[in-house]
């Protein structure tokens, strides 16, 4: 029984020694890991960063707590130019730094936006009461009812009208010619048409009841009768849109009006036919501009003779804008907008990296114009500038540049 105890002590005090070497042996390689790379003795440490996560700094050097890797020192090494900054060329490659050359083109002049139809309003028409009456039959109309051009709209019984019409038949059958023509001159200004008259001419009868009809065809927007209400002068009793024509308005973003005029060509097409696209020209640019929106109204005016486009429909607009001069173009992503100025970040030799200010100009389809602080040939940075961007901030490289900018 004692043998028996012996060896199972044996047994465990060979399993600690051998945790136990194992556990040295793991705390001096985790040592020898966190040892940093010697660094010159004329460069000074910053402090220590993860690569994968450089905004965050530490005061010591030791294991990354968010990747499995050992923290970098940053150390404060001399810089290419007063406004320059270096990143190792391996933290670049990893971080997926991507560079761009900058090139001279025009950007696309085509644009494309989204319209609808409107009513086309210089095609309105106002039928009105130009004299007193009693309503006596309203037809059978409706608002936005899509009638034709002479559709009776209601019966009016106008007094002042049926003596009117008795007095010029009598003189007519009298055979007066000067106060015929008084008289029925006196009809037409008591608001009578013209073939309302010529009606009464051909019965020989005056009519107590006149059917007042519409002077066009077109959507009945507004009807103001109803049967049994007197009427009074000047009253609106209906109000008609044609259909001839519509408009398109389209919404183009402030940006973009630049080359946009009157005249220039368009093609549309309907969502109701998608197939069947239309071409036409920019018939105004609306004076105002919205001001929640920021866009302006372009607007095109289309035929409509057989009445298919329906205001409210939507359409695909492109417009096609005219030529524009050459430009330096850059992928718009690579534009570090920070509310106060444009930067973007030139890349140089041996990893160094220059913010540079630039002024922007207009912007298509992922590419826009740079007007001042590029040539032509250089090469940017198109993605991963937060890199270089918290760097230079980090070293001072943007402040220098505001300061700069001020004693300028």
């Amino acid at each position: 029984m004692i043998a028996k105890r012996m060896g199972w002590m044996t047994l465990a005090g060979l399993t600690l020694a051998l945790l136990g070497a194992v556990t040295g042996y793991e705390m001096a390689r985790r040592d020898q890991a966190i040892t940093p790379a010697p660094v010159p003795a004329e460069r000074k440490i910053l402090y220590w960063y993860d690569p994968m996560k450089p905004e965050q700094h530490f005061d010591k050097p030791g294991k990354s707590p968010f990747m499995d890797m050992d923290l970098v020192p940053m150390v404060d090494e001399p810089r290419a130019g007063d406004n320059g900054v270096r990143i190792d060329p391996r933290l670049l490659q990893n971080t997926g730094v991507r560079l761009a050359t900058v090139e001279k083109g025009r950007l696309a002049r085509d644009l494309e936006v989204v319209g609808m139809l409107a009513y086309d309003e210089r095609l309105v028409t106002v039928v009105q009461a130009r004299t007193g009456g009693l309503v006596e039959r309203v037809y059978a109309r409706a608002p936005n009812d899509v009638i034709p051009a002479g559709a009776p709209l209601a019966d009016l019984r106008v007094p002042e009208w049926y003596g009117a019409q008795a007095e010029y038949l009598s003189l007519r059958r009298t055979g007066e010619t000067p106060l015929t023509e008084a008289a029925r001159t006196r009809l037409l200004q008591l608001g009578m048409s013209e073939s309302l008259v010529a009606q009464v001419e051909k019965s020989d009868v005056p009519r107590a009841v006149v059917t007042v009809t519409v002077p066009q065809g077109g959507v009945l927007l507004e009807l103001g009768v109803r049967e049994g209400m007197t009427i009074t002068p000047g009253q609106t009793l209906a109000r008609i849109n044609g259909l001839g024509s519509v408009w398109l308005e389209a919404e183009v973003p402030e940006a973009q009006v630049a080359g946009i005029a009157v005249g220039q060509p368009v093609s549309a097409t309907f969502t109701a036919w998608p197939g069947h696209p239309r071409t036409g020209r920019i018939y105004a640019l609306l004076p105002a501009l919205d001001r929640d929106a920021r866009t302006l109204r372009v607007r095109t005016e289309w035929p409509n003779p057989d009445g298919r486009l329906r205001p409210g429909m939507y359409a695909h607009v492109v417009l096609q804008k005219s030529a524009g001069p050459e430009r330096l173009l850059i992928p718009s992503e690579a534009v570090i907008a920070t509310g106060e100025r444009n930067l973007v970040i030139v890349a140089g030799d041996a990893g160094h990296f220059i913010p540079t200010e630039v002024t922007v100009g207009r912007e298509s389809e992922g590419r826009v114009e740079i007007l001042q602080g590029l040539q032509q040939g250089a090469q940017i940075v198109a993605s991963g500038q937060f890199l270089i961007d918290s760097e230079a901030s980090l070293k001072g490289v943007l402040a220098r540049m505001g300061q700069t900018g001020e004693r300028k």
